[in-house]
């Protein structure tokens, strides 16, 4: 049996597999800008298309007893075939059985959640903001408290927004800042 081929369509497999495990449990989310997972979901359905129909062929050329299923065409590659199969191969591993994680205040601190402070204060020409306040994203309340940063105006109002909330070093005891991630492609990219 073509044992080349074979880990060619595992290893397919596996990458196409460690996709569709990240879809299928809305992990992926955790990972990749929601504008990318058309491309992630493209090549999960693709790299699975691939290990099934490279098993085919390997399936029916055994079959026929006709000898080892075609190749692919050779390549110039910087790396020995048999460490770089196997690096795709640990790599798709590790990512079938990780587990994404959420980040929290701890990664915003060491992502520097106080270096940005200055970049994220907008000053808005015009702002208009319209609805119900559970409605607002925290993007919304952070452009209506800078254009007017009374607390009294705000009080009663329900605020149901995404992310975490951080208790800056050297502030006072009563501060804090509520944050999420922005993720401009992917995780690590992320910034607070």
């Amino acid at each position: 049996m073509p044992w080349q081929a074979l880990v060619d369509a595992v290893m397919l497999l596996l990458w196409g597999g460690m996709l569709l495990r990240f879809t299928v449990t809305g992990q992926l989310y955790l990972l990749l800008h929601p504008d990318y997972m058309w491309l992630a979901h493209l090549a999960m359905v693709l790299l699975l298309a691939m290990g099934a129909a490279r098993i085919v062929q390997v399936w029916s050329s055994y079959r026929q007893g006709g000898g080892p299923a075609p190749r692919s065409q050779e390549h110039v590659a910087l790396m020995p075939r048999q460490l770089s199969v196997g690096l795709l191969i640990a790599i798709a591993v590790f990512g079938l059985i990780y587990t994404p994680r959420p980040f929290g205040s701890e990664t915003a601190f060491q992502r520097g959640i106080t270096d940005v402070l200055g970049q994220t204060r907008s000053r808005p020409q015009r702002f208009s903001l319209g609805g119900d306040s559970e409605d607002r994203t925290i993007v919304d309340w952070v452009r209506t408290l800078n254009v007017y940063p009374e607390p009294d105006a705000y009080g009663g109002q329900v605020a149901k927004v995404s992310g975490f909330v951080a208790h800056i070093p050297g502030w006072p005891d009563e501060y804090f800042m509520i944050s999420r991630f922005v993720l401009t492609c992917c995780a690590a990219d992320a910034y607070p």
